[in-house]
């Protein structure tokens, strides 16, 4: 058994239940940075809605990114229960039409013309087969994704991504190439526009001394996030033509409507080779991944580049098929779009007013605030204290505080978490 002084001290406002099954937890699972130990139990979800195991209710604007319906959503509960009844697996070799449906589906709508699509089960999954597929249309085996980047824990995706803490201990994926991303430099001295030109000629420097690579691996915005100005993509796009590089957004964190376009890309007018899609795909309830890719990429028949024992289950299936029609017929992305100007402007005057705060960024209902130089190391008590008032969010590279809250929050939910947010900051300028 672990001992209980390795978890850590547990939160004071946690209850006996939550209490109990945290140290259980720690007991009984490998311990690893951000999963275990943990700092709460939950016994339930619904909508917005976190329920601890002593009933205590936190609004969640975090969710991992799997929550744009909110959770236990009546129509992908009622999907799956009735695919359940129906047809629950579909082993290889065999199809089945919630699967067919879901890949015309993401087809169909993806707006960059003819595609084709393969399915997993993790954004991993899904970035791996990507990665995969570049390599073998272009016959190349470098990659070029952005420092301080996540885009999967697989051994691939790790070293592809630019995180390069995630990596140490691991053995050396060969031919990753990174850049200082057009938010900042690696050494922190430029931002904004400066940061995205100094960006733009590290990227093109390398092309000029790699030639190009098999794919450029990026998150159109960043899920902290960070928005790049409108002319940054445009730019990458006319270099990845030129080189025979394709381009490969990641928008597993940020797609489907949380920036309030249904593909992130969509904002800068930008064509990707390949999308990724992951989290919310499965309706906040499984887990399902999706690549959507240029159909004439189909240049891999002879291997298997995403054969995976449930690459085409119809239970997945039947809950991305669902999402897609919510995502429709609720209205949720314009949603997205709408409460995310008010909710962007309300944090705007927030970082204002805030001694501790310097901005806000965002797109949709995917926003932060960003922590004066001088006040970086309240993030992590604010992230804490915000969890302690009930709601959850993140605090990411030390300086922002993520909101990320489901398309389906009502207006004043939203407002009442911001307020809950502005007490927290408000408790540390004191």
């Amino acid at each position: 058994m672990t001992d209980p002084a390795s978890i850590g001290r547990q939160p004071e406002w946690l209850g006996p239940e939550s209490s109990s099954l945290v140290r259980r937890d720690a007991a009984a699972f490998l311990h690893q940075v951000g999963s275990t130990p943990v700092v709460s139990a939950l016994r339930a979800v619904e909508g917005i809605w976190l329920e601890d195991a002593d009933g205590r209710r936190i609004m969640d604007l975090h969710g991992n990114s799997c929550h744009n319906l909110g959770y236990a959503h009546p129509r992908v509960i009622a999907a799956l229960k009735a695919q359940l009844d129906t047809l629950a697996f579909c082993p290889r070799r065999f199809t089945n039409d919630p699967a067919t449906a879901l890949a015309e589906r993401l087809a169909s709508l993806w707006p960059y013309g003819s595609a084709r699509v393969l399915f997993g089960t993790s954004g991993t999954d899904a970035i791996e087969m990507a990665v995969k597929l570049a390599y073998v249309a272009t016959g190349r085996k470098t990659t070029l994704a952005f420092e301080d980047t996540w885009h999967g824990a697989a051994l691939g995706a790790l070293w592809i991504g630019g995180r390069a803490a995630e990596r140490q201990g691991f053995p050396q994926f060969q031919g990753c190439w990174h850049v200082p991303p057009y938010w900042r430099r690696a050494t922190g001295t430029l931002a904004g526009e400066a940061a995205a030109m100094a960006c733009l000629q590290a990227v093109k420097d390398l092309f000029d001394r790699c030639g190009g690579f098999a794919a450029f691996l990026a998150e159109p915005v960043r899920s902290t996030p960070h928005v790049p100005p409108d002319w940054f993509w445009p730019e990458i796009r006319e270099l990845c033509d030129q080189t025979g590089t394709l381009l490969i957004f990641d928008e597993v964190a940020t797609g489907l409507g949380k920036t309030g376009c249904l593909f992130t890309s969509e904002h800068f007018s930008v064509r990707p080779d390949i999308t990724v899609l992951g989290k919310s795909l499965g309706g906040g309830v499984v887990p399902l991944s999706a690549v959507i890719a240029r159909a004439d990429l189909n240049v891999a028949g002879r291997l298997a580049i995403g054969h995976y024992t449930h690459e085409k289950n119809p239970l997945l299936a039947a809950a991305g098929l669902v999402t897609l029609a919510v995502l429709e017929g609720e209205g949720l992305v314009a949603r997205s779009r709408e409460l995310g100007a008010d909710a962007l402007n309300r944090l705007s005057r927030m970082a204002q007013d805030s001694a501790l705060l310097c901005g806000a960024n965002g797109l949709g209902l995917l926003m932060s605030l960003e922590l004066d130089a001088s006040a970086r190391s309240m993030a992590a008590l604010i992230e804490r204290d915000c969890l302690r008032r009930g709601v959850n969010l993140t605090a990411s590279e030390g300086r922002f505080l993520t909101l990320s809250p489901p398309l389906v929050i009502e207006a004043a939910e939203l407002m009442e978490a911001i307020d809950i947010v502005a007490a927290s900051v408000g408790s540390k300028e004191l």
